[in-house]
């Protein structure tokens, strides 16, 4: 998993930005190459951290779910609950109903289960009965690729000089005469992660959406003894795959879809349940992140009042505030997709464009205009700007602002 300066100020504020460090490799760029190992081109990271503050980082999803969960009282978290439904209640609030029988009541219910998300299913389900669910809302999502994904067990340093380094090393290979992509990246502990991707048809994507068989282990399976022998710079993918427990290896498919409708009376949406991308621009995770940020941003300063008119005003603001950022960055990760996935000549073309003769200063153009935007938690004092450039304002909180008067100044948040 990686982040980047579009959220890592907020594990700043919440005194987590060590931590993630302690389990993170920063990248100095992506490799990549033909299948022959022949080198397409590098886009490097030089300069990014002085710029913006931050480097990239890479490091084992399992870390930040382990370092996140540390912070929380166990109490405030329950496992093994399945939603199947929610309503909004007639006297204000929600409930949610669970597999298990049981039933929740609160104020807002927040749909941030993914993109196959029960919350957004149901207020659709709603909103269709009555006649109000856009028709783009009701369209299947866009089904272009197929990935597989592992994490090896910690490796020997003396065969695998590059795990000796304190930075990650991410090389992507292009197949040739063939629709896959795969790569390698090292991350702490002496691992490897590595990846597959197969660019679907559009026709073949529909059918296979269908073929559920295919996501068993024999599917897992089948899958494997394809690319098994796929080159990479340590040698055959096969022997990653060989010492990577079953249990790690995942197949999904990558989607991509913007939904039209984010909110509908109590209930919200946030990442992928309001917005697929495609995992090429590494902005799937930051923006759900950000949302969480702007959505509690815009909740704090209702929650004094929780009545319908305030909470339909705040999800609206979130929308507002969110749109047009996430809108620039699931375009920016379908265009990616064709730079590193695509098998067409035109994406051939557009690749060779990209990592041998586009320019440096035109990449690191795109690279400040996105890092520019890095919400923060309003309630929050804000971290000062690390890099020569400064982040785009942010709303500000008019509940903390107000308390932080009364305060005499003082931070603290009530």
């Amino acid at each position: 998993m990686s982040l980047n300066v579009n959220i890592l100020p907020v594990f700043e504020q919440l005194g987590l930005y060590d931590d993630l460090m302690k389990v993170s490799f920063t990248s100095p760029g992506m490799s990549v190459y033909s299948e022959d190992l022949d080198l397409i081109g590098f886009r490097g990271n030089e300069g990014i951290k002085e710029m913006l503050g931050y480097d990239y980082i890479v490091f084992s999803r399992p870390e930040l779910y382990n370092l996140l969960l540390s912070q929380i009282d166990s109490n405030r978290i329950h496992f093994d609950k399945k939603l199947v439904s929610y309503e909004n209640l007639p006297s204000g609030g929600v409930k949610a109903h669970f597999a298990d029988n049981s039933s929740h009541t609160g104020d807002i219910i927040v749909g941030a289960d993914g993109a196959y998300s029960v919350v957004r299913q149901c207020m659709y389900k709603d909103l269709q009965e009555k006649g109000k669910l856009p028709f783009s809302d009701t369209q299947d999502m866009i089904m272009g690729y197929i990935n597989m994904v592992g994490t090896t067990d910690a490796l020997d340093q003396e065969t695998y000089t590059d795990l000796k380094d304190n930075f990650t090393h991410f090389r992507f290979f292009i197949g040739k005469g063939k629709p896959y992509t795969w790569s390698t990246f090292t991350v702490p502990g002496k691992k490897i992660c590595w990846g597959v991707q197969i660019q679907l048809e559009a026709t073949t994507a529909e059918d296979r959406a269908n073929k559920n068989a295919e996501w068993g282990p024999e599917g897992n399976e089948a899958m494997i003894k394809e690319v098994r022998d796929f080159p990479t710079a340590y040698g055959p993918l096969g022997k990653f795959i060989d010492v990577t427990p079953r249990e790690r290896i995942s197949k999904v498919f990558l989607e991509e879809k913007m939904f039209e409708t984010w909110h509908h009376g109590r209930a919200v949406l946030i990442g992928d349940a309001a917005h697929k991308m495609l995992p090429s621009a590494g902005q799937g995770a930051v923006n759900a992140m950000q949302d969480a940020v702007v959505l509690a941003n815009c909740i704090y300063d209702i929650a004094l009042n929780p009545t319908s008119e305030n909470i339909t005003s705040a999800f609206k603001d979130f929308k507002e505030q969110r749109l047009p950022h996430v809108q620039s960055q699931f375009d920016a990760s379908k265009l990616m997709a064709k730079v590193i996935y695509g098998q067409t000549w035109k994406e051939r073309l557009l690749r060779q464009i990209v990592f041998r003769y586009l320019p440096k200063f035109i990449l690191h153009k795109d690279v400040i205009k996105t890092g520019s935007y890095r919400p923060q938690c309003a309630y929050l004092p804000l971290v000062p700007n690390h890099g020569t450039h400064p982040p785009l304002p942010q709303k500000p909180s008019k509940r903390y602002e107000t308390e932080r008067v009364k305060g005499n100044g003082s931070t603290t948040v009530v």
